[in-house]
């Protein structure tokens, strides 16, 4: 494989070198303690080896001749060390990021980039006033969806022991440090790092709904929930600082979460664990108030004799200590001249009540929550008390006003399928899936308008469905209208999977109850729910202009759109369109689809929403967020983002607090800029979409080439680790939708987690080699260079898959495809071949030598782990002839297996 770039030193990096140093000598003195001195010298000499085959080009064969035939055992722990290096080294890069956010800080003279002090300059520059840039911030809505979508599966314990290794290294940035105290840094360090190594990196038992719902609440109510507050104050800041405007910030930022509520080929989901997951989001936020509250009430001593309050605050104070005598009671004597702390000791009696379901002296809603907290607010601002606890007032408020009740909104999802399969039942019409849309819409309407009423049937697809719309009836009740996000239909394709759920929705009555529902009543009330069709493949993609035009022409639909507020929501699935048709044609599906829609939604008087569904690598959809934006069809954003955050994501940019803050901040000013100032119109523009549709198409056949010719699923499931990743205790859900018939029918992300594994990474490239190669021959190699360097949508891909070719190594790749036996000498040709062809015309259109040559950051992060990545491959690769020579049994081999998986995964970082 070619290499990028040699390692040298990159500038303000020598410091993240020191720590890689420090944590790779605690690394290796653990190993030394915990697995015997022997054991060091052993992955030591494999590391070094590794070094040597990517310094001196030798083959495979060498390396990989020292590792065949290990133990299991030893294999494992092999695996476990070097994916123990990789924590180090991307703990240390993550630490660095603070780092240099903080000298950028540190220094005031050059705003760190995308920032938003750097964001708001260079609107204020591109000529956006103040008043413009205060009314876009009136219309924007940021909301990040957390999915249970596991490709790096981490226990919560050993969580909090990477926090604490964070932890210790951010406190040596204070330069007074003695050398006692690094001295006990490197011992919390130490108790970190052996007693993670004494610990499973997952359960030996595959998660539950509720388990995935704790891994993803341990981000939503930890490092999020406590951030939230410091991006406003970085916003104000820069507006103050950049336009000299000062104006109560409006609501930003919202979070919402698919776990609990996915249920699209997950019999684990439904009515059960949608009101569980409310439940259990609802305790964790309210427990965080009143943790807050008991922190402000240390704060706000104020006594009566020293300052005034306003009346509002005495009255309010009047009517708790009626409404809960035992709280007011329990307030020393010596505090009952301080109304801020008595005030906020009964509020905490109230909070505490709220948690008690159908108390009847418990907050009602977080409004009113609010409401006592902005009494606090006004009288302390009111009475010199600005500094003196009103921010930190204000900063609940803010937290109140971002998370409510609910901490995040739950979205649900569904297959169009399961729905027809209840419709059949219910209209008693078993022809009911082959039917005509224009039949199916004509019969669905007065069912989804109200006008008429399913009979109750015992059908267990159509009573699931029932109590699923049930339970969201109930929810908003108990948990407030803003608990629930959409409600979204996988695989949507015309009209009739948008009314099924309109239909189904008011038989489970959430537009009335369901009294009036059984009665046939109720044609005047409204379903409260924005439903979203998610349109996956490359054709959906394409018709889905047609599918949203009878949509709107549909008078029942339509009515229940202005009940919305006339704003409809579509959701783009990158993930299963890439698997489809390839990584260029399913980006410019979905960038030609965007430019449809919005074009029709604008004819048809509607504002439309894009929510898109992102993964965490290039193969997926995945993107740094400035970028993807920037190169989105204008007026896509339109101050609207809603994207999933999944898988190792969520670690990566949420798991510490400064980064949490940064990322944040990156994707406010991200949508600000594509709002305000999307990219200025093209004249060649039009004569490029016409070239892309052809490279489209030609990368979209030599794709299919490949995935449909004969024994490619035979070739997938022996050439890579598929049969491994099935068996892994990653989350809830089946690898595949149904039996594995064809591709079609795997899920997307095993899908690019396996070719991720086997480090051939198709999945972000494929087709895109004889695409460039047949444009060159077609319309010039001229124009291709232009697309390559004036084009940002053209750009953008082509960055993100030099990233991926990067991270590719077809020597490794290979070894994993000779598992396939005689189908190796059918594929693994025509594989290698695209990538010498993809690659060779990338770096040609870059007018460049080397891959990364541009990006000397990521280039070296990439190098530096390769040694480490390369040894667990090829042990992959023995491990793997040796389980399936056992038939799949040999428990020890699994387990292996499964630790040369996540440590690769480790290693690369974004796989699925």
């Amino acid at each position: 494989m070619q290499e990028s770039r040699e390692t040298e030193a990159l500038p303000h990096d020598a410091p993240l070198h020191e720590d890689v140093g420090r944590l790779g000598t605690l690394v290796g003195r653990m190993l030394a303690e915990q697995g015997g001195e022997a054991f060091f010298k052993r992955v030591e000499s494999v590391r070094q080896a590794a070094i040597r085959r990517r310094r001196e080009g030798d083959s495979v064969d060498a390396l990989a001749n020292t590792l065949a035939g290990l133990q299991a055992g030893d294999a494992e722990a092999l695996a476990r060390a070097f994916a123990t290096y990789f924590q180090a080294v991307n703990i240390a890069e993550r630490v660095h990021r603070i780092r240099r956010r903080r000298e950028y800080q540190r220094d005031g003279t050059t705003p760190q980039p995308e920032s938003l002090l750097d964001v708001l300059t260079q609107l204020k520059e591109q000529g956006v006033g103040g008043d413009e840039l205060v009314g876009w911030l009136n219309r924007m809505q940021v909301e990040p969806v957390f999915t249970a979508h596991p490709t790096e599966a981490v226990r919560r314990s050993l969580l909090e022991k990477e926090q604490a290794i964070v932890r210790a290294l951010v406190d040596n940035f204070d330069p007074t440090r003695t050398p006692q105290e690094r001295h006990e840094d490197d011992d919390r360090i130490y108790m970190a790092l052996s007693s993670g190594w004494q610990t499973a990196e997952a359960s030996p038992v595959s998660p539950t709904v509720q388990d995935e719902h704790h891994h993803v609440g341990f981000y939503l109510a930890n490092p999020i929930y406590r951030i939230v507050p410091a991006l406003y104050e970085s916003l104000a800041q820069a507006l103050k600082t950049i336009y000299d405007v000062t104006v109560p910030l409006p609501q930003l930022l919202s979070f919402a979460t698919w776990v609990g509520g996915d249920m699209d080929g997950n019999p684990n989901v439904g009515a059960a664990t949608i009101d569980a997951s409310l439940a259990t989001q609802r305790a964790h936020v309210l427990e965080h108030y009143v943790e807050d509250i008991s922190t402000l009430a240390r704060l706000l001593s104020q006594t009566d004799q020293r300052v005034h309050v306003d009346e509002a605050l005495l009255h309010r104070l009047a009517d708790y200590q009626q409404r809960f005598p035992q709280a007011a009671a329990s307030i020393r004597p010596r505090h009952a001249d301080m109304p801020y702390r008595s005030l906020l000791t009964l509020m905490s009696a109230r909070l505490r009540a709220t948690e008690e379901d159908g108390h009847s002296e418990g907050y009602t809603s977080s409004k009113e929550l609010q409401d006592d907290l902005e009494i606090i607010a006004r009288s302390l601002i009111d009475h010199h008390g600005l500094h003196a606890g009103a921010y930190a007032v204000k900063r609940l408020i803010r937290r109140v006003r971002t998370f409510g009740f609910h901490l995040a909104r739950l979205d649900v999802r569904q297959d169009s399928r399961v729905h027809d399969e209840a419709l059949s039942a219910l209209l008693n019409d078993p022809d009911w899936l082959s039917r005509e849309v224009a039949d199916r819409v004509t019969r669905l309407q007065p069912y989804a308008s109200g006008e008429r009423a399913f009979d109750i049937s015992d059908d267990a697809n159509a009573q699931t469905l029932h109590d699923v719309f049930s339970t969201l009836h109930d929810a908003r009740a108990t948990y407030g209208t803003e608990a629930i996000g959409l409600y979204i239909i996988s695989m949507a394709r015309s009209a009739a999977d948008v009314l099924a759920v309109l239909a189904l929705a008011r038989y489970g009555g959430l537009a009335a109850t369901p009294a009036a529902v059984s009665e046939g009543s109720g044609g005047s009330t409204k379903v409260p729910i924005d439903i979203a069709p998610l349109f996956e493949t490359v054709d959906d993609l394409k018709n889905a202009p047609a599918t949203l035009r009878a949509l709107l022409d549909d008078p029942v639909y339509r009515q229940h759109l202005a009940s919305r507020g006339n704003q409809q929501w579509v959701m783009l699935g990158y993930s299963d369109s890439g698997k489809d048709a390839g990584t260029l044609a399913s980006r410019w599906g979905l960038q030609r689809a965007q430019v449809d829609l919005l074009e029709l939604a604008h004819a048809a008087g509607i504002r439309l929403a894009f929510f898109h569904g992102r993964g965490g690598s290039a193969s997926r959809g995945g993107a740094r967020i400035t970028p993807a934006l920037m190169s989105s069809p204008r007026g896509s954003v339109a101050g609207v983002l809603r994207i999933t955050e999944q898988g190792e994501v969520i670690h990566r940019k949420y798991g510490i607090r400064a980064l949490a803050l940064r990322n944040l901040e990156q994707t406010v000013g991200a949508v600000l800029r594509a709002s305000l100032r999307p990219r200025r119109t093209e004249q060649r523009e039009e004569q490029w979409i016409q070239r892309m549709d052809q490279l489209s198409a030609s990368s979209r056949k030599a794709y299919r080439a490949l995935v449909d010719r004969e024994h490619f699923v035979e070739y997938f499931r022996t050439a890579t680790p598929i049969d491994v990743i099935e068996r892994m205790t990653l989350g809830s859900r089946p690898a595949s939708r149904r039996s594995m018939r064809g591709v079609q029918d795997l899920r997307a992300i095993p899908w690019v987690f396996a070719w991720t594994q086997c480090r051939s990474i198709i999945t972000g490239w494929y087709g895109l080699g004889s695409a460039l190669e047949s444009g060159a021959t077609e319309f010039g190699e001229e124009m291709l260079v232009e697309m390559a360097r004036d084009w940002p949508f053209f750009i953008n891909m082509l960055d993100d898959v030099e990233m991926v070719l990067a991270k590719c190594d077809l020597d490794i790749a290979e070894a994993f495809s000779q598992l396939a036996g005689p189908l190796h000498d059918d594929f693994f040709e025509l594989i290698r071949e695209e990538f010498e062809r993809t690659q060779h015309w990338l770096l040609r259109l870059k007018g460049s030598d080397v891959l990364l040559g541009r990006a000397p950051r990521l280039s070296r992060s990439i190098v530096l782990r390769n040694p480490y990545v390369d040894p667990m491959s090829l042990m992959q690769v023995d491990l793997l002839r040796r389980w399936r020579a056992s038939d799949s049994t040999d428990d020890a081999l699994l387990a292996a297996l499964v630790a040369c998986v996540n440590g690769v995964s480790q290693g690369l970082q974004n796989t699925g």
